[in-house]
């Protein structure tokens, strides 16, 4: 009895503690001037604020063989939908408690993209189909054989690119991701098996994944092995500022193969990143973009934001055109 009257009472002072940081994350009770004007502006209406640091970069900063490559992107009609939607469901104040309850008593456990897929939660939006397309340089109706998307989580992202491709292949880790794949009719592949399969991808993704690998630069090698020659392409998505860490049962802990990239500003960055990464595994860069790397919200925030350089990536020793 006296360890029901426990529960229950820690339960209660758990659920009272999420609701005054709700009430705190709202900006009302944050006394420091500057610190409440920034999460006022990242909590806000997308109306009320500016979103064109989302996309924003100074060509200036960029070594001069990568200006022509950028491309300039504007918050448009998918990326506004998804924002709202996590927007909406923050607000259903007893779904969030729920999930962070499960989160905390999960976390010390298994891993966070584990706990998402179990609460079935925590989507991601990298680009839309627009996005998609411009980036690539390809029509609506342009299609081709083969996509792989590593890591690919829930497949919200996968589900934007895969009406361009005849078969879609997926990698991912966590066995709760796995599920969801598998009910979205995704073909999946285990992560050590992808570049054995015999045949060659015309559009490999790496979104958001080359931060959170042990050996980045073995990775970079065998998707460069696995595109169709001349033709095919990689996809590859990095937070900015890139900071490699893994997280393994709810620790986190740094890779083997830790790789430093020089520059504090976004566009320095990309050129490290362009320099000391992609070129030195036989890459070149073909475009590349700014977005908002988005995620769902919690009980705290109506949804995650964070800074990313999305490029496209041929083979150094390619001389044909783009798709």
């Amino acid at each position: 009895m006296l360890r029901t009257l426990l529960f229950v009472g820690w339960v209660v002072g758990y659920v009272a503690f999420l609701l005054s940081i709700r009430r705190m994350w709202t900006g009302k009770y944050i006394r420091n001037p500057v610190v409440r004007s920034l999460l006022v502006n990242m909590l806000s209406d997308l109306d009320t604020i500016d979103v064109t640091k989302w996309y924003r970069c100074n060509p200036d900063l960029l070594e001069e063989s990568l200006r022509p490559l950028f491309i300039q992107n504007q918050l448009d009609a998918d990326t506004r939908a998804f924002v709202e939607q996590s927007e909406e469901k923050s607000t259903y104040l007893f779904t969030q408690i729920y999930y962070s309850l499960v989160s905390t008593i999960l976390s010390p456990l298994v891993s966070r993209t584990s706990i998402n897929g179990f609460l079935g939660r925590g989507s991601m939006f990298v680009f839309s189909k627009n996005q998609f397309q411009q980036l690539l340089q390809i029509e609506p109706d342009w299609v081709a054989d083969r996509l792989l998307d590593l890591g690919a989580g829930d497949g919200g992202v996968t589900k934007v690119m895969a009406p361009h491709f005849t078969e879609v292949y997926v990698t991912e880790v966590s066995l709760t991701m796995k599920r969801r794949l598998r009910k979205k009719k995704f073909k999946l592949l285990g992560i050590d098996a992808w570049q054995e399969t015999g045949f060659k991808y015309d559009v490999i993704s790496c979104l958001n994944l080359l931060d959170r690998c042990d050996d980045p630069l073995r990775l970079l090698k065998d998707i460069r092995q696995s595109l169709v020659p001349g033709t095919g392409r990689l996809i590859m998505a990095a937070v900015i500022p890139f900071q490699p860490w893994l997280e393994i049962g709810g620790r986190w802990e740094r890779p083997r193969e830790y790789i430093k990239i020089q520059g504090k500003t976004w566009e320095e960055q990309v050129n490290g990143l362009t320099n000391e990464v992609f070129r030195k595994v036989g890459f070149e860069v073909e475009s590349f973009t700014r977005l908002p790397y988005l995620c769902e919200g919690d009980i705290a925030r109506d949804y995650y934001l964070l800074d990313d350089a999305v490029f496209v990536l041929k083979s150094s020793d390619d001389q044909v055109a783009a798709p």
